[in-house]
Parts: C-alpha cells; structure tokens; sequence
C-alpha cells in the first residue's frame, strides 16, 4: 500500500473530497466577488476558501494540504492581504480623505457596479483565508507535538 493510501480517512472519504473541493473553493470565490450585490463578501468569502484546504487536510492529511498551501505561502496571502487593504485605503488620500472611493460605481446590482468594495473584498478575503488555514494549521502540528510526548 502506498503512503498515500495510509495516510488521511477512508477511499470514500478522499473520493468525495477530490470531487467537492474544487467546487467549495469556487463557490468561495464567487462569494467574495459578489460580495457587493448579495449576502457574502470577503470575510465569508474568505472563510469558505481556507475551509476547502482545511477539507484537503483532514481527507488526506497534513502532508498533502501543506503540499498545496505551505505555510510559507499562506503568509504570504494574508501579509499580501493586509498589504492591499491598506493601500487601497490609502490611495483615497489622492482624492482627499482615507477610505476615499476613487473607482466608478457604475450600473447599481450590477457585478463592477462598487467601486472600491470590492477590492477590498478580495485583500479581506486573503487575509481572512490565508490566517484561517495557518491557525488550523498551527492548532494541528500543535496537536501532533503533544501526541509525541
């Protein structure tokens, strides 16, 4: 039997996974980017996102889920997301104040129909996303440490 076989839950329970997680990371992505325009937007959005990779890790376990995120990339995404907040943020000090919309607001419920929104949808959908999955992964190599004592 391969170490991938050994590792993570049951066939079925991999089988579903390789089904679903692709459909839940894109339906969080659509959620962000409708934020504007229907209930949702990046912090739930976002939620969504991290809870595919946290599918991924308890279907095949850490080592496969670290192999599609690494830590070193999920701090990236959420320092990135935080990064573009506040740029976005402090690009409206070009027209006057913080916060400032300097984009078109457009067609009302229309999907680019918000401005700035929803840039700053996708920057909290990444930092809520990315701190997501690094906390669940800290409480599970957390978990695997106090196994080993």
């Amino acid at each position: 039997m391969s170490k991938e076989h050994e590792q993570g839950m049951s066939l079925i329970v991999k089988t579903i996974t390789r089904l679903t997680v692709g459909l839940i990371l894109l339906y969080g992505i659509y959620i962000v980017s409708h934020g504007h325009v229907s209930p949702g937007g990046g912090f739930a959005g976002g939620v969504i996102i991290a809870l595919s990779f946290v599918h991924l890790m308890l279907a095949y376990g850490k080592e496969v889920a670290l192999s599609k995120l690494p830590k070193q990339a999920s701090s990236f995404f959420e320092s990135m997301g935080a990064i573009m907040f506040l740029a976005i943020a402090l690009l409206g000090f070009t027209g006057g104040y913080f916060f400032l919309n300097f984009l078109s607001k457009g067609e009302p419920f229309k999907l680019f129909s918000a401005g700035v929104i929803p840039l700053y949808n996708i920057a909290i959908s990444l930092k809520v996303g990315a701190g997501l999955f690094a906390i669940f992964v800290a409480l599970v190599l957390l978990k695997f440490e106090s196994e080993k004592k």
